[in-house]
């Protein structure tokens, strides 16, 4: 049956159930023990229309002081073993936070595995980076930027940890900024509070003011087009809204009301190098983590909010234009022809069971990208509160 939902309905079902259901492929499903709004009387949500209130962790709580010094720090290349790079360097507003590479490059030069992730929202993902079941708070995930050594991307390892902690210690605005973001701690600036601050950031940056938001509040008409395009979206035609149907497009989504909390990764038939459903190594999805075979190829499903402005997309960058990826999916998957990575993707024995052959005709395809081109928001591209404070 392919009914078409109302404005809004399917963000109101997402609300009010625990998650959407999972569209095939690896995850788990856990109990959140993080119910708390835990905010102080500095802090307002001024929640989007449909959006739940964010979960945020008892021991870092929101304020307005704490969150705009996790954006200054966002965007402090002292944060990095040499000095070089930021966050913000891998993730650029203009882009919804991302960088429009195909892989991210790290501080000394060394390119990660992955497409930068965009960041807006993620106060609602339960699991943070493309096929890590275990990066499940803004806090852990910020570790493998700071940290990581395979790859390295801000570089800070037991060598210079005092020293980029002294940048910030022997900075006397930062002391006082600190200082007021954590009343009643005493000691030096530490990296526990540099990393509860960007993830205050981090989890304050909303994303929820696009055409389609405000065609949801009834201030703005949808084009013929994009309208054609949001009935395909939501509909059994195109099937998009199995992997794609919470309020934020996506279906990892765990908010303060939540309890169990879907966490499914998806193979979607991208690659099949060796005719048993292999990926390039070391890119090879949840199966990196779990051993799995069945997790082989098995990724996150991304937020389609702002995604016209995200690309190149799919978990390594190698999908140019949204054209190109609607082409993907209605086809059922990647067939390379040739080259290292040759193998027929729509043959993955580890493929979700939704993705298969869809036929669209190309005036379809066209509406599906006026619609999914309404989930851009300016807001968020040009907000001052969300830029760099140093320009």
């Amino acid at each position: 049956m392919k009914n078409t939902p109302l404005p809004g309905v399917l963000a109101a079902v997402a609300l009010s159930s625990l998650v959407l259901g999972s569209c095939g492929g690896g995850g788990t499903s856990t109990t959140d023990t993080s119910q708390s709004i835990n905010t102080d009387s500095s802090w307002s949500w001024n929640l989007p229309v449909n959006f739940a209130t964010p979960a945020v962790p008892d021991d870092n709580p929101m304020s307005e002081e704490k969150f705009q010094l996790g954006r200054r720090l966002f965007y402090d290349t002292r944060l990095s073993g040499n000095g070089t790079q930021s966050c913000a360097s891998c993730h650029l507003q203009n882009l919804a936070f991302t960088d429009g590479k195909a892989v991210a490059t790290g501080s000394t030069g060394q390119q990660t595995a992955r497409s930068a992730m965009p960041i807006a929202n993620a106060a609602y993902h339960p699991t943070l980076n493309w096929a890590n079941p275990n990066a499940i708070s803004l806090e852990k995930q910020m570790e493998t930027p700071l940290f990581g050594t395979n790859p390295v991307e801000l570089g800070i390892n037991d060598g210079n940890r005092a020293e980029v902690l002294k940048r910030f210690q022997d900075d006397a605005d930062y002391v006082a900024r600190f200082g007021r973001a954590f009343p009643g701690e005493t000691g030096p600036i530490s990296f526990t509070q540099i990393i509860k601050a960007i993830a205050t950031f981090e989890r304050g940056m909303l994303s929820g003011d696009s055409k389609y938001d405000r065609y949801q509040k009834g201030q703005v008409t949808l084009s013929d087009s994009e309208e054609r395009g949001r009935n395909l979206f939501f509909t059994e035609k195109a099937e998009c809204f199995h992997c794609h149907g919470s309020f934020n497009f996506n279906d990892q989504l765990k908010h303060a009301g939540s309890r169990n909390v879907e966490t499914p990764f998806h193979n979607t038939g991208l690659y099949n190098i060796d005719g048993k459903g292999g990926f390039p190594t070391p890119n090879r999805g949840l199966f990196e983590t779990t051993g799995k075979a069945e997790d082989m190829g098995a990724f996150r499903a991304q937020s389609l909010r702002n995604v016209a402005v995200t690309a190149p997309y799919m978990h390594d960058g190698s999908i140019a234009t949204l054209e190109e990826v609607l082409d993907f999916y209605a086809a059922g998957g990647r067939n390379i022809t040739s080259g290292p990575h040759a193998g027929d993707g729509r043959a993955n024995p580890y493929k979700s069971d939704l993705i298969s052959r869809i036929d669209l005709s190309a005036q379809e395809k066209a509406d599906l990208v006026a619609f999914l081109k309404t989930l851009t928001d300016e807001t968020l591209l040009t907000s001052s509160r969300f830029s760099n404070p140093f320009k």
